[in-house]
């Protein structure tokens, strides 16, 4: 399949950490991707090139054939290209739903009314949809918890979105995810199906403490 989203000999160093070395990584159109690797390692800088709110210090960023390296993160947003955080950080004055609204309608410039039908279906799919109503910030970690994010992610997928996934719980990643890479100095030290991967001596040793022979 062709890429949708293509990472080309791309470097970042913050001070004397390097944490992408002329990096090649590519996902292609309607994978799921995970992205494994110590803390440090790029996860999250590689998230901020994609989104733009990282400028990389070399290479290029390519989506669906557009060389997007220099664009703002308004307008990658408005060309398909949407990332969530770590610690959310919703408009707390705000209703979930208006949160919504607003992310539909600003991030693809359109008009808010002609919006309001799919962010219906998404509150909903999310399993939101009897929290509508309440502030965004009275969420409790525990509310978000609930949700069945596998299973979500799946949803999501099935809807043709290709994914880009960090996260810490292997085993949420190993359930869902076509590839998995393993970042780690500056590149990359595993590549490929997900149980290959955790198999890998390299990987076990650097990222999960456990000696290559055990």
């Amino acid at each position: 399949m062709p890429a949708i989203l293509a990472f080309e000999k791309i470097s970042k160093r913050f001070g004397a950490v390097v944490v992408a070395r002329a990096l090649d990584l590519a996902l292609a159109e309607g994978e799921a991707l995970g992205i494994i690797g110590p803390n440090g390692a790029g996860k999250t800088t590689l998230f901020g090139i994609a989104s733009g709110t990282v400028a990389p210090d070399a290479g290029r960023v390519i989506f669906a054939g557009i060389d997007i390296t220099h664009l703002a993160p308004e307008r990658r947003c408005r060309l398909g290209i949407g990332r969530s955080f770590q610690i959310p950080q919703p408009f707390n004055g705000m209703t979930v739903f208006e949160n919504l609204v607003v992310a539909a309608a600003f991030g693809g410039g359109r008009r808010e009314r002609d919006v309001y039908g799919r962010c219906v279906e998404l509150i909903g799919q999310c399993g939101l949809a009897a929290k509508a109503n309440r502030p965004a910030g009275s969420l409790t970690l525990l509310d978000r918890k609930r949700l069945e994010l596998v299973d979500l992610i799946r949803d999501i997928r099935r809807g043709g979105i290709s994914i880009i996934w960090i996260e810490h719980v292997v085993h949420a990643l190993v359930a869902l995810v076509d590839r998995l890479v393993v970042l780690h100095g500056g590149g990359l030290i595993g590549e490929g199906a997900p149980q290959t991967v955790i198999a890998s001596p390299a990987v076990r040793e650097i990222y999960m403490g456990i000696p290559a022979d055990a």
